[in-house]
């Protein structure tokens, strides 16, 4: 037997909610075929089998959120027995109150829901007297959505025809000012993100120094590659693997930056891993480029759009979001000018890269069309004093706008 346990996706993340099983107990599985998804708050992914086998039992159901390292199912594989691991069981269901028995037989009780309910859909449940234990729910964990109610509407027979009533007089309309509503729960993607959020602004002391950089040198070299670059590696040249490319000479050279706190200790990290946050269709998830200083701006380049594309496909391992040491997060790519980014836990800084704009600047008493870049280092002041994050961020802004690394 092989144990099959809940994957820790990220240094601090300790629970992750298994929301769907790809196989059923009984099925065969090969060794890292997808057996089942799971939501946290850095990854929403399908998870590999360790083994080849057939999966003997299911220790947790969809829709639960377990700790990390959880034996979440086992697979027999033809080899000695796994140590046993109690099942994780639902909580119990609270007492009903007392009724008094009438003559009439008691109906069948209620089948239950899975996972919490919206108030809408409770609102709607009572309206429509429909028992929810009959509705599928499509949502994270097989929560219940209010789209799931008038679905199961949809397909009720039509009640009998009655005689034709008086129609009713229109309603109302609402108070002035008084806006219309929609409540649907949050994913479990969301709820994870917001607890971390929240977690790194009450754990860090959040100070955002914002500095201005001239990339016009990089843009000229950009546009006079990009098309031989797309043509040869098969995708596109843009601004991010240099900017890797500066953050990683000024790590080396500011190692504070590139540390983390345990407690009341310094712990330094002698290699360099940027991880580069990545928008999802329902969250955002930070993959790691692991040794960022040894890789040139086409080793970057090839990373960060690996790494995009399986984050977008959920085809990303669990090490590939584990061990970052810093965090860039590239809003300028939806037009954003600058921002200040939230530090990813337990690092103690992360850069925010703005969109690049040709913008008129004074140029030795000229005014001058130069390609500006806003870049913003949200650093956690408990560690790093305003004069290191700007002595960081002035030896970055020297390596972009003196360019003079070859690109092919």
């Amino acid at each position: 037997m092989t144990d099959v346990v809940m994957p820790q996706m990220g240094e601090s993340i300790v629970e992750g909610t298994l929301t769907k099983w790809l196989k059923k107990p009984g099925e065969r599985v090969e060794r890292d075929e997808p057996l089942f998804e799971i939501s946290t708050d850095k990854v929403d992914t399908e998870i590999p089998s360790p083994a080849a086998g057939t999966l003997a039992e299911v220790l947790v159901e969809e829709g639960k959120t377990v700790g990390i390292n959880t034996v979440v199912a086992r697979i027999d594989d033809g080899g000695a027995a796994a140590k046993p691991a109690p099942k994780v069981e639902a909580a119990p269901a609270p007492a009903l109150p007392p009724v008094v028995e009438e003559a009439a037989p008691a109906p069948a009780p209620l089948a239950e829901p899975e996972g919490p309910l919206s108030p809408l859909v409770r609102k709607m449940a009572r309206e429509h007297q429909i028992d929810l234990g009959r509705v599928k729910g499509s949502g994270a964990g097989g929560r219940i959505t209010k789209q799931d109610v008038e679905a199961y509407l949809a397909q009720q027979p039509a009640p009998a025809s009655a005689p034709p009533v008086e129609a009713p007089a229109p309603l109302p309309p609402p108070p002035s000012g008084q806006a219309h509503t929609r409540i649907e729960p949050m994913s479990a993607m969301r709820i994870k993100i917001a607890e971390h959020m929240v977690l790194s602004k009450r754990t860090s002391a959040h100070v955002t120094t914002i500095h201005r950089v001239d990339m016009t040198r990089i843009a000229r070299m950009r546009e006079r590659h990009k098309a031989d670059f797309q043509a040869r590696y098969g995708f596109s040249l843009t601004y991010l693997p240099f900017i890797v490319r500066a953050a990683s000479v000024a790590l080396r050279e500011f190692p504070l930056l590139n540390a983390s706190i345990d407690g009341g200790n310094i712990v330094y990290h002698d290699e360099i891993h940027i991880g580069i946050a990545v928008g999802l269709e329902n969250g955002l998830i930070v993959p790691v480029v692991r040794g960022a200083d040894e890789k040139n701006v086409l080793g970057l380049q090839r990373a960060i759009v690996d790494l995009a594309a399986r984050a977008r496909s959920r085809q990303l391992k669990p090490e590939e979001v584990q061990g970052g040491t810093f965090t860039i997060t590239n809003f300028g790519s939806f037009g954003s000018l600058v921002g200040t980014p939230i530090i990813n836990q337990p690092q103690v800084a992360i850069m925010g890269v703005g969109t690049v704009d040709k913008t008129p600047v004074v140029v030795d008493d000229a005014i001058a069309i130069r390609s500006i870049c806003h870049l913003s280092l949200s650093f956690d002041h408990r560690l790093i004093d305003g004069a290191l994050a700007d002595r960081f961020m002035s030896r970055l802004k020297q390596v972009l706008e003196g360019w003079s690394e070859e690109v092919l």
